[in-house]
């Protein structure tokens, strides 16, 4: 039999730490996000009885690992128990002690009895629980601290677009385990008051079930980073933003919210070498540059209407799950990555925690309206980015990828994005006073890829 306990002291008292846990969004917000786990099924909540069923992989491995809720007591202590899954036995208790001065104490304690080989088993197991403990505490820990921060403003209804996407569902698990009503558009049926259908390209969108809305936050738009750039991909990547920002838009200023907060880019800023750029820069030229000034302007109806309407461009957004990093990472596991082209165009780079903390922000924030860059502070060139990644994976980064490589792969996408130099400031969250959670690209790579 083996144990594992972890006791992390919390920044709010043990009655919300609990209901922090039983929020929808909880268990997605505690994934590490280097582990492939996904939720198939899902029963109830933590009552006794509620079950759910995941799909992960140990190594190579897929596996299926069905829990039970088995005990709670509510506002203090839960438990869960694995029902089919790789281990003989495993008990997991949940444990909120809440420590009278306006703080508490989270409580894991694990119980659990390893398969075959079982010697070889437990040094692994106790290793991942670590890591996996290390990061779950972290995690609460950060995420209960933000919402802290503008707890006396209350919970507000927020509904977004592209909730499914890398920056979305962790935006909705993340504002949900915050106690805010989270509606999600989406293309199907509706399923449940928790999402709400729409079409952008007919203009369509179900306002019968609309209700009331705090805030619009808008982040659908085609990939645009998949493949060459024919003159039909750049329409439709131009139109999916426009056309979706208008309904939006046109919606807001209707039902005038107290926000509209819209993703946007810095490629609007283009290439510009090694000059600093910030939300008072000039834009740039290109394609990029091009849609991202048509995507904000899609928005004027809000703004017209009064609606405090912000545009948050977006860096290269870092993580596993998603994004260039996703891509990046099985090259370097190889020891086959480096610098791209000459090495010295700059990445301006986000942890995804920074970019999600950086939306709860301006969520709240009167003063953080129109252009609002979403960058770390440290942008780095492309051959310290490889060093960096090389030096947390613990593999070689020094073969270059030749300019001549990436324009006859890709062609005109290329040479807008890991081509191009965009070395841009967060010059208006610092001036509001946002503290970032991730400031060097060293700790948000490690904090992604529980290295």
């Amino acid at each position: 039999m083996g144990s594992f306990e972890r006791r992390s002291t919390m920044p709010v008292p043990g009655g919300e730490l609990f209901a922090w846990h039983a929020r929808p969004g909880a268990f997605e917000r505690l994934v590490p996000p280097w582990d492939d786990v996904r939720v198939v099924r899902r029963t109830g909540g933590l009552e006794p009885g509620s079950e759910v069923e995941l799909r992960m992989h140990l190594g190579p491995i897929p596996l299926t690992w069905l829990a039970r809720h088995t005990e709670l007591e509510e506002g203090t202590r839960f438990c869960d128990e694995q029902v089919r899954g790789p281990f003989k036995t495993w008990r997991h208790e949940h444990i909120m002690e809440d420590r009278g001065n306006g703080s508490s104490t989270l409580v894991d304690r694990i119980e659990w009895r390893p398969p075959a080989f079982e010697r070889l088993a437990r040094a692994g197991i106790e290793e991942r629980l670590n890591k996996m403990f290390d990061y779950r505490h972290d995690r609460t820990e950060r995420d209960l601290r933000r919402h802290a921060a503008f707890a006396e403003l209350g919970k507000k209804r927020v509904v977004i677009s592209g909730a499914s996407g890398l920056v979305g569902s962790a935006l909705a698990s993340f504002l949900s385990t915050g106690g805010h009503d989270v509606v999600r558009l989406v293309r199907r049926e509706a399923e449940g008051p928790g999402e709400l259908r729409w079409d952008p390209e007919r203009g369509e969108i179900d306002r019968a079930g609309l209700g009331h809305v705090d805030a619009f936050i808008h982040l659908s738009g085609e990939n645009v980073g998949e493949g060459r750039w024919s003159e039909a991909r750049k329409r439709s990547i131009l139109e999916s933003r426009t056309k979706s920002t208008e309904l939006i838009a046109r919606l807001a200023a209707e039902v005038r919210p107290e926000v509209l907060l819209v993703a946007s880019a810095i490629g609007l800023y283009g290439d510009r070498g090694d000059a600093w750029v910030d939300e008072n820069s000039e834009r740039g030229t290109g394609f990029l540059a091009d849609v991202c000034e048509a995507w904000e302007g899609a928005a004027e109806p809000a703004r017209a209407a009064g609606v405090r309407t912000a545009h948050l461009r977006l860096g290269v957004v870092l993580s596993p799950k998603g994004g260039a990093l996703a891509k990046l990472l099985p090259i370097f596991r190889l020891g086959a990555g480096g610098p791209v082209g000459n090495g010295r165009q700059y990445m301006s780079w986000v942890s995804l925690d920074d970019v999600v903390y950086a939306f709860h922000e301006a969520l709240f924030d009167p003063a953080l309206s129109g252009p609002v860059n979403v960058v770390a502070p440290e942008p780095v060139t492309s051959r310290e980015f490889a060093k960096v990644l090389g030096r947390v994976l613990s593999r070689p980064a020094f073969l270059p990828v030749p300019r001549i490589a990436i324009d006859a792969a890709f062609g005109e996408m290329g040479r807008e994005t890991v081509l191009a130099s965009t070395r841009a400031r967060p010059a208006k969250l610092l001036e509001h006073g946002y503290e970032f959670e991730h400031p060097s690209l060293e700790e948000a790579l490690r904090f992604e890829l529980g290295r």
